[in-house]
């Protein structure tokens, strides 16, 4: 703690603020959109604004690196306008879009302008971009690199739309190498297809309404494989590697090894995968169907302990979202509906309810969709603690309350959503974006207040 600097605009006080320091009751004084002192609750200068948070939890807003947005090209899959005020109802105030399913896909210098001309004016939080590392764009890397991408995203399969191709070998190690001398981060959708190949003749006969079958489909060797072959490349090659989304419990011998080789591996996992179980979806059930797919209740309870022992670095949504009819919904069938699963607004209450549940706390909430993706992204130190220096994104949260999902709450586009019904605990009551409230209660009292992020510069 330290004094309240005069000049604060604001005072955020609670009786629960989670600092480095821990959980205690605090003042949080902000300047200019930065937090410039944590203080003692009392210590609010007399005129000051104030928002005073009660009981309620106070702590770093969520930094979310896994985001489809779509726009432009796609649009009326996701927009920048809905997404950004989903994921300020969620608490996130910092999200990075993916570099596949808009038009043009972001693989070229002239793409990712476009990307930045579709999101002005229409951000309710920070947004930021990967570009994407394509069989052909491997001369563009370095300019891409200096445009402020924070980094490349590449498949190690079919990625399902004809934009973005995935990648061979051959190409993933040229690539690591001018990746490498950037000093560029690699982004990797570990699965390959040789064990896919393998197993969808099978596949394509058994029942298309059963989750089984899509499990089957996309066994855990693809992902297994995948991060073999990744961790062997930046063995050998030295480029930093960021596994996506990891749904085998698997691999995960093979990424604690690289861990105790210090080799720069980092690892996400997602919501679905910490809160659902393949044995409970029900057939026909296609809005639980992503990619990876979603594993055996065994599976996910070796995924929770690795989040505990810090193999996986850090928890992303992946929010994926797409128009209800691609969703097959009219007959169910796994083998033909879209992969990806809404969710961006629900990051926060769907860990935190399974969270709980094994005995985490809310400082594990912080490391795991706070600092650890702050770190990735190069944002430590501005993004992801309510400390002093720090922007002061801030969401206020009652952990207690509970909510029953109703997809008209839900402010991204479309509301098809597994977790629709669900009832969850932990209630955004406020989100602040540098000291402005993007979201409370219900309203998005700030506007389009969010700015466009480029990959800090060394």
């Amino acid at each position: 703690m330290r004094d309240g600097p005069a000049g604060a605009s604001l005072v955020v006080r609670g009786r629960r603020v989670l600092t480095p320091d821990g959980i205690g009751p605090a003042s949080v004084h902000v300047r200019d959109g930065v937090i410039v002192a944590v203080s003692a609750y009392d210590d609010v200068p007399a005129g000051c604004a104030a928002l005073e948070a009660g009981e309620a939890l106070v702590m770093p807003a969520l930094v979310d690196p896994h985001v489809h947005v779509n726009e432009p090209g796609r649009a009326q899959w996701e927009g920048f306008e809905t997404a950004t005020r989903a994921a300020a109802a969620g608490g996130v105030t910092t999200l990075i879009d993916m570099p596949l399913n808009s038009i043009p896909a972001t693989t070229t210098p002239a793409a990712l302008r476009a990307k930045r001309a579709a999101a002005e004016g229409k951000l309710w939080v920070d947004v930021g971009f990967w570009a994407g590392l394509v069989p052909d764009n491997l001369e563009e890397l370095g300019e891409l690199h200096a445009a402020g991408a924070f980094g490349f995203k590449c498949f190690g399969v079919p990625s399902g739309v004809p934009e973005f191709g995935h990648v061979s070998e051959t190409e993933l190690r040229a690539a690591m190498r001018t990746l490498s001398s950037l000093g560029a981060l690699l982004l990797f959708h570990a699965e390959l297809s040789g064990p896919i190949e393998a197993a969808m003749s099978a596949a394509a006969a058994a029942p298309a309404r059963r989750h089984a079958t899509w499990l089957a489909s996309r066994p855990p060797q693809a992902e297994d494989d995948a991060v073999e072959l990744l961790t062997r490349l930046c063995r050998e090659l030295g480029a930093q590697v960021h596994v996506v989304h990891l749904s085998s419990a698997g691999a995960l011998g093979l990424l604690r090894q690289a861990k105790r080789e210090s080799l720069p591996v980092s690892v996400e996992t997602c919501p679905h995968y910490l809160a659902f179980a393949a044995e409970d979806i029900r057939d026909g059930s296609t809005e639980f169907k992503c990619a990876p797919p979603i594993r055996e209740r065994e599976n996910r309870e070796r995924l929770w302990s690795a989040l505990a022992d810090g193999t996986i670095d850090l928890v992303a949504s992946d929010h994926s979202p797409c128009p209800p009819d691609m969703k097959a919904r009219e007959d169910g069938d796994f083998l033909r509906a879209w992969g990806g699963i809404a969710s961006l607004q629900l990051g926060l209450p769907v860990v935190w309810t399974a969270a709980r549940e094994r005995g985490h706390s809310p400082a594990d909430l912080v490391r795991w969709l706070s600092q650890g993706p702050a770190r990735l992204l190069g944002l430590a130190g501005r993004k992801g603690a309510v400390g002093v220096g720090y922007d002061a994104d801030i969401v206020v949260w009652d952990p207690d309350a509970t909510f029953r999902v109703e997809p008209a709450q839900l402010h991204h586009r479309h509301k098809l959503t597994p977790y629709a019904g669900r009832t969850l605990a932990g209630v955004v009551q406020t989100t602040l974006l540098r000291g402005r409230a993007v979201y409370h209660r219900g309203d998005f009292p700030a506007g389009p207040v969010g700015a466009l992020l480029q990959r800090p510069q060394p």
